[in-house]
C-alpha cells in the first residue's frame, strides 16, 4: 500500500516537473519587445541587455562614486533606490530574474514634471507566473499592496508608508512594467495593442544601425525635447525648438573607457518635411575644423558647420527653401530688396569668398558681466578677396545709410561696422539670427563678426597671447576622439558654460545648479559630431570626467571677478558699484579702463547702485576723448581732467569726499 502511495506521489511530482519544463522550455512563446510598450511621448530611452553586469561597471566607476556624494543626484536616482528598497528579498529576486533586457524611458507627464518608466524582459520566467502571483512575498511590511484592473490588465500598487510614494507594476506577456507615475504604466498598457515608437519607420531605421554589444544604448526623440527642457528653464530656447523640428531620432551605443571618458557612436535622421539648414548640410559633404586657431581658450561653446564648400552649401540651402514656395518667395523678396537697395550681389560679394567652415562661438565674458559673448567666425578662401568684397559692401552701406563709423584700430587689427539689420538672417535664416548689425575684424584666414566690439577685442587679445583652443592640451586631447572632418561639431567647455547655464535656468533650477556646481563641472568637456551618412547623419557623443578639484586647478576654469562698466549713446545705463574696479588710494590719478559696447556712443557713464553718477567721460570712436569726471558716493567730485585720443592730458585734480583738493598732476 505504501509502495503504491509513493509511486503515485512520485508520478505526480515527476509529471508536474515535466509540465513545468515544457512550459519553460518548449511551449510557444510570445516574446514581446519592450520598445512596443514605451509610450509614444518618450524623450529618452535607455536600453541595456545586461543590466546587472553593466550596473556593476557603472557603480564601481569614479564617475558614479563622485555623483553618489551629491544629494541632488540621489534625488534623481531615487527611483532606482526605491525599486531596491521595496523588495526585501531583492538579491534573490535579481538572481532569479538574471541579466535580462531592461528599458528605461523618460517622459514629461505634466508641465515641468518628468517621470521614468522601467520595462524589464522576464522572458519565459513570466510563464511560471511565480512573480505575478506571489509579488506580495517579495514586499516587506513597510509597504501596502493593492491591485486594480486597467484595460484587462492588473496593475499592482505598492505604497511606501514612510515616503508616501506608490510604485505601480504591471505584467504584459514577458514584460514587467514599473513606474512611480501611474499614467506612465497605463500609457504603456495602451501601447500593447497599438505601439507607436516600435513601429515608427524613423526609429526602426536608427535602431537597425545601433550596435548591441556595448554597455547600453540611448535613443533620443527630438519631437518632445522642447517640453523636456522646459522642466528646467522658464526661458524659451529657439535653438532647441529648431532642433526638435529638424531632427527625428538619434540612437547611440555607449561604452565607459578606463580613463573615465564616456564614448557613444550612433546615427541621427532628419525630418524630411522640414526645410532646414541641417538638410542642406546633409547634402553638402564635410570639411575640416580649423576655427579653433582663433577661438579663445575661454570658449564655452564652439559650434562648427563644415562642408565641401560654402558655395555648395548655400546652393543646397536655397534648393531646400524652394520646397516651400511661400517661404521661398518671401526669402527671395527680402534678398532682392537688400541687393537692389545697396547695389550688391550676395553670392558674388559675400558667399564666394567663404571657405569650408563657419562657426558660432559663445565665450566667457571678459568686459561685461552677465552678458554672453557671441561671435561668428568665417573661414575665407582668399584674404584679399574677402577684404575687397567687404570693403565694397561697407562702401555701399555708407552711400545709403546715415550711419557714420570710422574704422577703429586695435593692436594692429581693424574693427569695422556692418550696419545692415538682419544681414545674415536674410540669406541663412535662423542659423545666424543672433547677429544683427555686427562689428567685424579679420585675423589670419578668418573674418570674425560680433554684435559687440569688445568681444572682438577679447578675441584679438587671446589670439595675440596664443590663448586659443588649438593651444589647449585639454582640447587637443579631447578633439582626437572625433573625426577630423564633419558637418556639425559642437564642443562644450562645461566649467566656463556654468555661469551661462545659471543665467538661463529658472529660480528652482538656479538653486540646484548653485548647490551642485562640483557635480556639473566634473564633466569639463562634452562633444557632439554629425557626419553625412546615406540619408542620415553618423553621430558621435563624447563626455569626459575629471575630479572637480583638478578642474578648478586649471587656469582657464578658475573663477574670475569679471568687471562690467557701461556706456550710453542717448540713454544712460546703470552699473552696480560693487562691479567697479576700485581706485587704489596710493594712486589718485589711476583711471579704470573702459570697454564701450557701442563705438558710436558720444558719452560713457557708470553709476552707483543708488543711481548717482560714478564716472562720466566723452567718447570718440570708442576711445575716451574730452572731459572726465569721477564722483564720491556722496556726490562730491573725486577726480577730474581731460582725455585726448584715450590719453590723459593737461592738469588733473583729485579731491576728498568733502570737496577738498588733495593733489594736482600734469600729464
Amino acid at each position: 500500500m505504501k509502495k503504491k502511495i509513493f509511486t503515485a506521489l512520485f508520478s505526480l511530482i515527476f509529471g508536474y516537473l515535466i509540465y513545468q519544463a515544457y512550459i519553460f522550455f518548449l511551449a510557444p512563446s510570445n516574446n514581446l519587445q519592450g520598445i512596443y510598450l514605451v509610450p509614444k511621448d518618450a524623450v529618452l530611452v535607455i536600453e541595456t541587455q545586461k543590466p546587472i553586469d553593466n550596473w556593476d561597471d557603472i557603480s564601481n566607476s569614479d564617475i558614479w562614486k563622485h555623483l553618489q556624494t551629491n544629494n541632488y543626484f540621489k534625488d534623481l536616482t531615487k527611483s532606482l533606490d526605491g525599486l531596491d528598497g521595496i523588495f526585501n528579498k531583492k538579491k534573490k529576486l535579481i538572481d532569479f530574474i538574471g541579466n535580462r533586457s531592461l528599458l528605461i524611458s523618460v517622459h514629461v507627464y505634466k508641465y515641468k514634471k518628468y517621470g521614468l518608466l522601467y520595462i524589464a524582459d522576464l522572458q519565459k520566467i513570466s510563464k511560471l507566473k511565480l512573480l505575478k502571483n506571489h509579488l506580495d512575498s517579495f514586499v516587506s511590511d513597510e509597504y501596502r499592496v493593492n491591485k486594480r484592473s486597467y484595460h484587462q490588465h492588473t496593475i499592482t500598487e505598492i505604497y511606501d508608508k514612510k515616503s508616501r510614494e506608490t510604485l505601480y507594476i504591471s505584467f504584459i506577456e514577458n514584460q514587467l512594467i514599473a513606474s512611480y507615475v501611474h499614467t506612465l504604466v497605463e500609457n504603456a498598457v495602451d501601447q500593447y495593442k497599438e505601439p507607436v515608437i516600435g513601429r515608427d519607420l524613423n526609429f526602426i531605421e536608427i535602431n537597425k544601425k545601433v550596435a548591441y554589444d556595448n554597455m547600453f544604448r540611448l535613443y533620443v526623440q527630438y519631437n518632445y525635447i522642447d517640453d523636456y527642457i522646459k522642466c528646467f528653464s522658464d526661458k524659451p530656447n529657439k535653438r532647441i525648438k529648431d532642433l526638435s523640428n529638424s531632427l527625428v531620432f538619434s540612437g547611440f551605443h555607449f561604452d565607459l573607457q578606463r580613463n573615465n571618458v564616456l564614448t557613444a557612436d550612433g546615427y541621427t535622421n532628419t525630418n524630411e518635411s522640414t526645410a532646414s539648414y541641417l538638410k542642406a548640410l546633409q547634402k553638402s559633404g564635410k570639411g575640416y575644423r580649423t576655427i579653433a586657431k582663433v577661438a579663445p581658450k575661454r570658449t564655452a561653446i564652439y559650434m562648427s558647420y563644415a562642408f565641401d564648400s560654402f558655395t555648395e552649401f548655400y546652393k543646397n540651402f536655397e534648393s531646400i527653401q524652394q520646397e516651400n514656395p511661400k517661404q521661398f518667395k518671401a526669402y527671395q523678396e527680402s534678398l532682392d530688396k537688400i541687393e537692389n537697395y545697396l547695389k550688391i550681389n550676395i553670392k558674388d560679394n559675400f558667399i564666394s569668398w567663404v571657405d569650408d567652415e563657419i562657426a558660432v562661438l559663445q565665450m566667457q565674458p571678459v568686459y561685461t558681466k552677465g552678458n554672453h559673448e557671441l561671435a561668428l567666425v568665417l573661414k575665407v578662401t582668399n584674404k584679399t578677396k574677402a577684404k575687397t568684397n567687404l570693403d565694397f559692401i561697407l562702401k555701399q552701406i555708407k552711400k545709403k545709410t546715415p550711419v557714420k563709423f570710422k574704422t577703429v584700430a586695435y593692436k594692429d587689427y581693424e574693427i569695422q561696422f556692418m550696419s545692415i539689420k538682419g544681414f545674415f538672417k536674410l540669406f541663412l535664416g535662423n542659423l545666424l539670427d543672433k547677429f544683427d548689425k555686427p562689428y567685424f575684424t579679420r585675423i589670419d584666414d578668418y573674418v570674425i563678426f560680433s554684435n559687440h566690439p569688445n568681444t572682438l577685442k577679447s578675441i584679438i587679445d587671446s589670439y595675440i597671447a596664443k590663448e586659443t583652443l588649438n593651444k589647449s592640451e585639454d582640447f587637443k586631447d579631447f578633439n582626437r576622439y572625433f573625426d577630423k572632418k564633419s558637418s556639425v561639431f559642437t564642443y562644450i567647455n562645461t566649467p566656463i558654460l556654468y555661469d551661462n547655464l545659471y543665467t538661463l535656468a529658472d529660480k528652482t533650477t538656479k538653486e540646484q545648479i548653485k548647490r551642485n556646481k562640483n557635480y556639473i563641472i566634473c564633466f569639463p568637456q562634452i562633444g557632439f559630431q554629425l557626419t553625412p551618412y546615406a540619408n542620415m547623419f553618423e553621430s558621435k557623443l563624447i563626455v569626459s570626467y575629471q575630479d572637480p578639484v583638478i578642474v578648478k586647478s586649471k587656469e582657464q576654469f578658475k573663477d574670475k571677478d569679471i568687471i562690467g562698466p557701461s556706456e550710453t549713446s542717448n540713454n544712460l545705463t546703470t552699473t552696480n558699484a560693487n562691479d567697479l574696479i576700485r581706485v587704489k588710494a596710493k594712486d589718485l590719478f589711476k583711471v579704470t579702463p573702459i570697454y564701450p559696447n557701442n563705438l558710436n556712443a558720444k558719452e560713457y557713464i557708470t553709476r552707483f547702485k543708488n543711481g548717482s553718477t560714478h564716472t562720466k567721460v566723452g567718447l570718440k570712436d570708442g576711445v575716451r576723448n574730452g572731459k572726465y569726471r569721477e564722483y564720491h558716493t556722496n556726490g562730491e567730485i573725486k577726480l577730474k581732467g581731460r582725455f585726448k585720443d584715450g590719453k590723459q592730458v593737461r592738469t588733473w585734480r583729485a579731491y576728498d569726499s568733502n570737496g577738498n583738493l588733495l593733489e594736482k598732476k600734469k600729464f
